[in-house]
């Protein structure tokens, strides 16, 4: 990975740490800082979403590389997992959630760090979802009976789920898995050192600060969609082009337009149908986390075999 875009990720974390400061000092100082659930799914909608809206073209890429011909065998593929996901958070709603949050922290660690470390070793990997994994814990960390509240409104009724969660609560395991996360971050700092590795510990405050003073779903947007999404948008304007940033952005803009568009008009029907069952903010919750679900798994599996046969 080259070293400007190195750089410019470091600007964003500096700057994304700057602004988790500026959360802050808002909370403590001026006002009681919150954002209501509609302005966060709307902030996951367009910023969020978009970042994996160009997944058609990564799967043009692969189609040609596996010496496949049709667009739709993909966008058919990519649809019936979602819906598979879907309809499995209806029949296994605590199955779903675990993997889910299992698969989302390797995907953090690994989006937000690949950039700095290019070697792909199963160490590698192990640190990658250990550093990710600060991501769920947080706010389960900071504000358990919130976080324990949207596990309800995400159809978790398991009572033996919760009684798990809360024996780890009490036992301190969830300090001690964030304690594993800071020495893996602390180990993807020190080997192979450079200075602009800064990076991952400026993000690792940074995510502290949020879920310290904001509430779960409201620190998720924020880190959602203002790290995990620009910096990874970042890096797709990078490969569209290397040396016109600017060019290399309105065309991602461009192609990214279409199907976040489409996928922000999916979600609204989803909000009214389930508005006519659930209230607004449990409703919002639904739309936001299973159906982030039903988008992250295809995403993760193109771009994995997307890696594995392009090398």
């Amino acid at each position: 990975m080259n070293n400007k875009l190195k750089r410019v990720n470091l600007n964003h974390s500096f700057i994304f740490f700057l602004f988790s400061n500026f959360i802050f000092l808002l909370t403590l100082k001026i006002i009681n800082f919150t954002l209501a659930p509609i302005i966060c799914l709307l902030l996951i909608l367009t910023i969020g979403v978009s970042h994996g809206s160009l997944d058609h073209t990564k799967g043009k890429k692969l189609l040609q590389i596996l010496n496949i011909k049709g667009m739709y065998i993909f966008y058919l593929l990519y649809t019936l997992i979602s819906i598979s996901i879907i309809i499995l958070w209806i029949f296994a709603p605590s199955t779903s959630l675990i993997i889910f949050l299992i698969v989302a922290s390797f995907h953090f660690g690994k989006e937000d760090t690949k950039f700095l470390i290019e070697e792909n070793s199963l160490l590698n990997q192990l640190l990658f979802f250990l550093k990710g994994s600060l991501i769920i814990l947080a706010p389960i960390f900071f504000h358990f009976d919130e976080t324990i509240t949207i596990f309800r409104y995400l159809l978790i009724d398991n009572e033996a789920f919760y009684s798990t969660l809360e024996f780890i609560e009490v036992n301190n395991i969830i300090y001690t898995g964030i304690l594993l996360s800071t020495f893996s971050s602390i180990y993807l700092f020190l080997k192979n050192f450079e200075i602009k590795k800064i990076t991952i510990f400026l993000d690792y405050f940074s995510i502290l600060i949020i879920n310290y003073f904001l509430s779960p779903l409201v620190a998720f947007t924020v880190y959602f969609c203002f790290l995990h999404s620009i910096r990874h948008s970042i890096s797709l304007v990078y490969e569209i082009d290397k040396i016109d940033f600017k060019n290399g952005l309105k065309i991602f803009v461009k192609r990214a337009l279409p199907l976040t568009i489409l996928t922000a008009i999916l979600c609204v029907i989803g909000l009214y149908l389930l508005n006519n069952s659930y209230d607004l903010d449990n409703s919002i919750l639904k739309i936001v986390f299973i159906g982030l679900a039903s988008l992250t798994f295809p995403h993760i599996l193109l771009e994995y075999f997307l890696e594995k046969n392009e090398k």
